[in-house]
């Protein structure tokens, strides 16, 4: 369910993950950190998108994400997409309003208590040295080891088991660097899978992959989502790859939401005009069983 109005209540006490009125501006702090349909959201006031907002990274976003949910965060680039999944996995911190977590503020767990229940999966990976994808995804397992605690039996077969489920077991032993984008981003789907997490941030997962590996990893995140109850977020700006993935999507805008709801609902012409300044063709295909979206021309 939607929130259209800018004095709607949030969904306080509703859901696993939630946004209480969050604004964060950019150059106000940097964060402490280093590491129907159940949605409602609310991006306070929408008038336009005046100075304030352009200032801000976020403007009075509320949300809240129920458990086994999967939500996009959709919308064109500098909207706010990536600073609203910081917010939410504890990377940044908001200049005011807060996030909760299971009904507790997000910055009250320490690094390790909100590694073991928060995983981020980043748009791109770079590494310093060349581990290879067995040490990667063991590193998942980090949180939950005591200090100078080398990773254990019991450690490894979590991590060999991320990635049988992600389809990279055959890769266990080769170096990260030598791999596809596709296998890259799998491998990296496995290691927050090993950090055993109740919920999966991800930022861009299908960017820069050809069509086969967006096909393929849409359907790891999808069945992972259905067979594991994990709950993701995702931002991304594949409006076609949001509407094969997401079951509810957040339309973000100059760091304002403007509305969101369920998949089908959500994206339509109107929407992808307010959102993009364009004109699009949107129907849906019986063959790929989700929405597609055909942008026609710039209004």
């Amino acid at each position: 369910m939607v929130s259209r109005r800018s004095d709607a209540p949030s969904q306080s006490g509703c859901g696993l993950l939630q946004a209480d009125n969050v604004t964060y501006e950019y150059g106000a702090h940097v964060s402490g950190r280093t590491q129907g349909s159940p949605l409602r959201v609310d991006g306070g006031d929408r008038a336009g998108t005046d100075q304030s907002s352009a200032r801000a990274g976020v403007h009075g976003v509320s949300l809240s994400v129920a458990e086994g949910d999967l939500v996009g965060i959709i919308g064109p680039n500098g909207s706010g997409k990536t600073t609203l999944l910081r917010l939410l996995a504890g990377l940044l911190r908001p200049s005011s309003g807060r996030v909760m977590l299971g009904g507790r503020d997000l910055h009250s767990f320490s690094r390790r208590e909100l590694a073991r229940r928060v995983a981020v999966v980043p748009q791109e990976t770079r590494l310093a040295f060349d581990f290879t994808v067995q040490e990667i995804v063991l590193m998942g397992r980090f949180p939950h080891l005591g200090p100078f605690e080398m990773e254990g039996r019991d450690d490894v077969a979590i991590a060999r088991e991320a990635l049988r489920s992600t389809g990279t077991l055959d890769l266990a032993d080769r170096p990260f660097a030598t791999l596809s984008g596709g296998e890259k981003q799998r491998v990296i789907i496995a290691g927050a899978l090993a950090q055993a997490a109740a919920v999966m941030l991800l930022d861009e997962p299908t960017a820069a992959l050809d069509p086969g590996y967006q096909l393929e990893i849409t359907a790891l995140l999808r069945r992972l989502n259905a067979e594991r109850r994990v709950t993701m977020v995702v931002a991304t700006h594949d409006l076609n790859r949001a509407a094969a993935l997401c079951t509810d999507l957040v339309l973000m805008r100059a760091g304002r939401v403007l509305g969101g709801g369920p998949t089908r609902d959500a994206l339509t012409r109107e929407n992808i005009r307010r959102l993009y300044d364009v004109e699009a063709d949107v129907a849906f295909s019986e063959r790929a069983g989700h929405v597609t979206v055909v942008p026609i021309r710039r209004v």
